[in-house]
């Protein structure tokens, strides 16, 4: 039997919204098509500062920055499972419970290095949890990750003991998101390194190559000779992973953990992915679009309140740019086929 290398494969990632480096050349259609991220975030850049009084201040931007440093941290590595054909709807729960886990374990041995370490270990647990119900189960990832959520959520409030915990070493563990980095927050620099990571991970690896290529087809990936399960698997531990991360940096803003069954975190996280062009049905995006998307939204929020505009509208509008992104994507592969 002959063997099929990836590189055979009808290799949908070398298509310019998965930012590969692709030389191939565009036409001016297609170029304002595939990067209209880059223009729609300009424009609205470029609107906001014109319009809106302290916009464009150093104080308002370094605020942006760190309130998008957990999205990004978490986003940047969902694109990996959502480019690989899945969905991680867990990241809210992980986001939640990884926290309560680190000062469970702060509170009860007083060493912020094992309290990291419980918070972040959660995190790839609940990863791999993920991973195995999606690969062996072969349960829809959407499905499965909504069910396991429901189940992190119980264990936080058994962890906590539906209490709100605070560490014991205040001034270590605020530092952790809170400390001043050449005038941004650590958890700024952070969510950089996360961002840069991710992307080299999924653009200049030979395992990026494979989470296109599952995503695209998986049939053809898996007669390639990629390890599919094993792809996917990595993916959802590293959503995990990163969940966790944004979730103990949270943590460490408020100095606190709070045990709830909020799911607004991985709504935040979805839309940036979406809104900055990842295709929902996998096998197309990047990291950067990601970034994109969560400063198109993170723009678009902070000149609503800049303009003092009624938070029921701005959920309104919100709302209406996933859905049309959402549509774009539709569009833009039903036009391909």
């Amino acid at each position: 039997m002959t063997r099929i290398t990836t590189a055979q494969l009808p290799d949908s990632h070398r298509d310019p919204k998965h930012g590969d480096g692709s030389r191939r050349r565009l036409k001016p259609m297609e170029l304002l098509a595939d990067y209209a991220i880059i223009w729609v975030v300009l424009a609205l850049f470029v609107i906001l500062t014109v319009t809106t009084p302290n916009f464009l201040s150093s104080a308002n931007l370094r605020n942006i920055l760190d309130q998008q440093s957990l999205v990004l941290i978490a986003a940047s590595l969902a694109t990996i499972v959502m480019i690989s054909g899945g969905f991680d709807i867990s990241q809210g729960a992980v986001y939640v419970v990884a926290p309560l886990v680190a000062l469970g374990v702060e509170i009860q041995t007083g060493s912020l290095i094992l309290a990291l370490a419980a918070g972040l270990g959660f995190g790839v647990v609940a990863g791999a949890l993920n991973a195995g119900v999606v690969t062996v189960g072969r349960i829809n990832s959407f499905i499965a990750t909504l069910a396991t959520s429901f189940i992190f959520f119980g264990i936080g409030f058994i962890v906590s003991d539906r209490s709100i915990l605070r560490p014991l070493e205040r001034d270590a563990f605020g530092a952790l998101a809170r400390a001043d980095i050449g005038g941004i927050t650590s958890a700024t620099v952070i969510a950089i390194v996360v961002v840069i990571a991710s992307w080299f991970l999924l653009s200049q690896t030979r395992f990026g190559r494979q989470v296109y290529a599952v995503g695209g087809n998986p049939d053809a990936a898996r007669l390639a000779g990629v390890r599919v399960r094993w792809v996917i698997a990595t993916a959802f531990v590293l959503s995990g992973f990163a969940a966790a991360l944004a979730g103990v940096l949270r943590a460490s803003r408020t100095m606190s953990a709070t045990p709830s069954d909020d799911l607004h975190f991985v709504f935040d996280v979805i839309a940036a992915i979406v809104v900055g062009g990842t295709s929902i049905a996998g096998g197309e995006g990047s990291i950067w679009r990601t970034v994109l998307g969560a400063f198109f939204i993170a723009f678009m929020i902070n000149g609503f309140n800049l303009n003092q505009v009624d938070p029921i509208f701005q959920r309104i509008v919100q709302g209406g740019v996933i859905l049309l992104a959402v549509a774009i994507d539709s569009w833009s592969r039903s036009r391909r086929a």
